[in-house]
C-alpha cells in the first residue's frame, strides 16, 4: 500500500513565519515605501543608479525586518547590554583612531567602513528599556539618574565627532524611554521652559548675537552658524543659507496640487542641493504640493500612532518602553527632516524615513520596524 502526501503550498509554508505580523503597521510602511520609490525615481533620475540602489536598500531593510520579527522580545532583552557596550566601545575607538572626512571623525575601519553612532539609535533604547525592566516596582530617583548617565555617555561621544543630527536622534530615543518609564513632569517642565525662554531671547536679539566676531559658549562655530542661518537665511544666501532658501522656494512653488510627477523645475534644474538625500522633501513638495504633503504627513502620523498602540498593548515594561521609543524615533526622523527643509529647524543632516536615499538609515529603520513587529507578534501569539 502506498500513500501520497500532498506538498504544502508556499503560502502555507510561510504562514508560521508571518503569523502575528501587525497588518496595520505593515500597511503604513508599504505606503511610505511606495512614496519613497516614486520620489526617488523623479529626483534621482540623473543620479546614476540611485533609484535601483534605493529599491535594493528597501529590500535589505525588509529582510532585516522579517528576520528581527522572528526574534522574541526576551532574546532582544538579552542583547541590550552587549549591544550597548559594543556601541560605546566603538565610539571610543572612533575618538582615538577614527576616519575623518570633511572635518568630522565619525567612521571606523574594522575591515569595512562603519559609522558606530548608528548602532546607538537602537542600542540606546534597548539598554534603557532593559534597565527599567530590571528596576520594575522599585524605581527611585537614583534609577533615573543612572539612566541619564547611560544616555549622556554615548550622546557626548557622538556630539564630539561632531554629529549633531545623530546625537539628537539618540538623545530623543533615550529621553523617550526615560519619560515613558515615569519621569515626573516637575523635572521635565523646567528645562522646557528654559528652552522656550532661550529661543525667545535668541530671536529677539538675533542681530547682536549673530554679528561677526560673536562666539557662543558650548557651541562649535558650525553649530552657531546653522542656528544663525535658520534665523536669517538671507545673511548668506549663496553659502550657508542656500539650502534653506532653495528648500522653501521649492515647497512654495508646489502650491496646493504640485507641479506634477517629474515636472519639478527646482528639482530637475538642480537648484535643490542634496535633493535625493536630506532635502528630498523639497522635491516631493514641489511635485505633489500641499495635498501630497498632507497625505505624506498623515502616513507618518499613522505609522507613529500604530507604533504607540503596539506599545500600549505590550505585556511587559521592557516591550512597552522599547516600542514607545521606536515610535518616537520615527517621529523625530520625520519631524526634524521636514522642519529643517521647511526652515523651522536648523539643518542637521537627518534623512526622511523611507524617502531619503541612504543604506545605513534604511537598515536602522528595518531594525526598528522588526523590533515593533516582534513585540506585536509575541503579544498576538500569546493571546491566541
Amino acid at each position: 500500500m502506498s500513500f501520497a502526501f500532498e506538498r504544502p503550498s508556499l503560502l502555507r509554508r510561510l504562514a508560521p513565519w508571518v503569523a502575528g505580523f501587525d497588518g496595520l503597521l505593515a500597511f503604513g510602511v508599504i505606503l511610505l515605501a511606495c512614496a519613497g520609490l516614486l520620489t526617488m525615481y523623479s529626483s534621482g533620475y540623473d543620479h546614476g543608479t540611485r533609484f535601483m540602489d534605493h529599491g535594493r536598500n528597501m529590500l535589505i531593510a525588509g529582510a532585516i525586518l522579517f528576520v528581527v520579527a522572528q526574534v522574541p522580545p526576551q532574546r532582544l532583552m538579552s542583547l541590550a547590554v552587549p549591544l550597548y557596550v559594543v556601541g560605546v566601545s566603538l565610539l571610543l575607538a572612533v575618538a582615538v583612531m577614527g576616519i575623518t572626512k570633511k572635518g568630522a571623525t565619525r567612521w571606523l575601519n574594522v575591515g569595512v567602513i562603519i559609522q558606530p553612532s548608528e548602532i546607538l539609535k537602537i542600542a540606546m533604547p534597548l539598554m534603557l528599556a532593559w534597565w527599567f525592566q530590571r528596576r520594575e516596582g522599585q524605581l527611585r530617583p537614583l534609577d533615573f539618574l543612572v539612566a541619564g548617565l547611560l544616555l549622556a555617555l554615548p550622546v557626548g561621544l557622538i556630539m564630539k565627532q561632531p554629529d549633531l543630527g545623530t546625537s539628537l536622534l539618540v538623545l530623543a530615543a533615550g529621553m523617550s524611554v526615560i519619560f515613558f518609564a515615569g519621569l515626573s513632569w516637575k523635572l521635565v517642565a523646567p528645562p522646557l521652559l528654559l528652552g522656550l525662554v532661550g529661543i525667545t531671547l535668541l530671536v529677539v536679539y538675533e542681530p547682536q548675537l549673530c554679528a561677526d566676531g560673536v562666539r557662543w559658549v558650548m557651541l562649535r562655530d558650525y553649530q552657531q552658524q546653522r542656528i544663525c542661518t535658520l534665523l536669517d537665511p538671507t545673511r548668506d544666501p549663496l553659502g550657508k543659507g542656500f539650502h534653506i532658501i532653495q528648500g522653501m522656494i521649492a515647497i512654495g512653488s508646489g502650491g496646493v496640487w504640485g507641479k506634477g510627477f517629474m515636472q519639478g523645475t527646482q528639482t530637475h534644474l538642480e537648484f535643490i542641493p542634496e535633493r535625493t538625500t536630506d532635502f528630498i522633501f523639497a522635491a516631493f513638495s514641489e511635485e505633489f504640493g500641499l495635498v501630497g504633503n498632507l497625505l505624506l504627513i498623515a502616513a507618518f502620523i499613522f505609522l507613529v500612532l500604530r507604533a504607540l498602540a503596539i506599545a500600549l498593548e505590550a505585556p511587559t515594561v521592557f516591550t512597552r518602553l522599547l516600542a514607545g521609543a521606536m515610535a518616537m524615533i520615527f517621529f523625530c526622523y520625520a519631524f526634524v527632516n521636514m522642519g529643517m527643509v521647511s526652515g523651522i529647524l536648523p539643518v542637521v543632516g537627518v534623512p526622511l524615513p523611507f524617502i531619503s536615499y541612504g543604506g545605513t538609515a534604511m537598515v536602522t529603520l528595518g531594525l526598528g520596524l522588526g523590533i515593533l513587529m516582534s513585540i506585536a507578534k509575541s503579544r498576538r501569539l500569546v493571546q491566541s
